[in-house]
């Protein structure tokens, strides 16, 4: 989601410490400054996975005002940043942060009121951009997690929600688990646990998709399906108290075909068609992207893998299978 949220900043003010106090982090003379971070000398990372879009998206309840709520969908397909110290005299080399990903380092220091130490920023991704899969937000929490790193400073989510606040909106990657989750406001509304995970295969149409322009629509059909919603998302949320991946994931191909009626898919009433023949349990789509696909509970044999190829690649697209979720 890539478009800028609320103007909320939930994390604390800044970090003062005392020149005297205690770790590697200690702030010396000149305000700001930090004098001796606790580097080893080594490559330090920060990795985030990022998601196959949404097994939810839709109204957080049924009325005029609705608010977008997601259930991310976890994808083990991961973004990377690094920051290699520097030991020696040189120019560094150019930067390798992209915009949101520098704005957010940037937040990060102003807030803790630190100076990064010299040295070199090296990025890799495999989550393309526009398409659903979190890549602006999956970037900028592994760049957060990596000056954790660099700092010595134990991970605080509330920091890192406070970045992304005012940055864009977001998915909840920053966490380990599954969460109803308030993308502009950037609440958690429920967590929902680790236990859960499903077997994919799917597909990514052409083109991208710029969520800030299609918002309005989103919010607009919201109103319309208001109650459509409301029911799909109790659905949901009972699969996951129950533990029931089925249930779960048939809540997720009733969110899919409503998001049809606004940012429809190509193939996704070939993959409800044939969901039976495959054995899957439902159908889920980027619903602000250009991903959709099939949810299974168990691992598909590699005979249906092979049937599964050819029938995407009659659709005119690769597919790709994946691990979602957590369990």
């Amino acid at each position: 989601m890539r478009e800028p949220a609320d103007p909320c900043r939930p994390y604390r003010s800044f970090v003062d410490v005392p020149a005297d106090g205690p770790g590697p982090t200690v702030l010396g003379p000149v305000a700001g400054v930090l004098q001796e971070p606790g580097l080893s000398g080594g490559t330090v990372s920060g990795v985030c996975h990022g998601t196959l879009g949404e097994l939810y998206q839709g109204p957080l309840r049924a009325g005029t005002d609705p608010e977008i709520a997601v259930v991310s969908f976890p994808v083990d397909r991961h973004s990377w940043v690094y920051f290699t110290p520097r030991t020696t005299a040189g120019s560094p080399g150019p930067p390798a942060l992209g915009e949101k990903s520098a704005t957010a380092a940037r937040l990060f220091l102003e807030h803790y009121g630190l100076t990064l130490p010299p040295g070199d920023w090296r990025t890799h991704s495999e989550l393309p951009v526009g398409v659903g899969m979190a890549s602006s937000t999956a970037d900028i929490v592994a760049t957060l997690r990596c000056l954790f790193r660099v700092f010595s400073l134990p991970y605080d989510k509330d920091v890192v929600l406070g970045v992304l606040a005012d940055i864009e909106r977001a998915d909840s990657v920053f966490l380990d688990e599954f969460a109803l989750y308030l993308s502009g406001r950037h609440r958690v509304v429920r967590r929902l646990g680790p236990d859960l995970g499903f077997h994919t295969a799917y597909v990514m149409e052409p083109g991208t998709v710029d969520t800030a322009a299609v918002t309005p629509l989103l919010l607009d059909h919201y109103r319309r399906r208001g109650e459509e919603y409301q029911r799909c998302l109790t659905d949901l949320l009972k699969g996951f108290g129950s533990g029931d991946p089925a249930a779960v994931a048939r809540a997720a191909t009733t969110s899919a075909a409503l998001s049809q009626e606004v940012l429809p898919k190509t193939t996704f009433s070939s993959l409800r068609a044939h969901r039976e023949r495959f054995g899957a349990d439902g159908v889920f789509v980027a619903h602000t992207g250009c991903l959709a696909g099939y949810l299974f509970a168990a691992r598909p044999r590699a005979e249906v893998k092979s049937e599964l190829s050819a029938f995407f690649h009659s659709l005119g697209h690769q597919c790709t299978f994946a691990q979602g979720g957590y369990g």
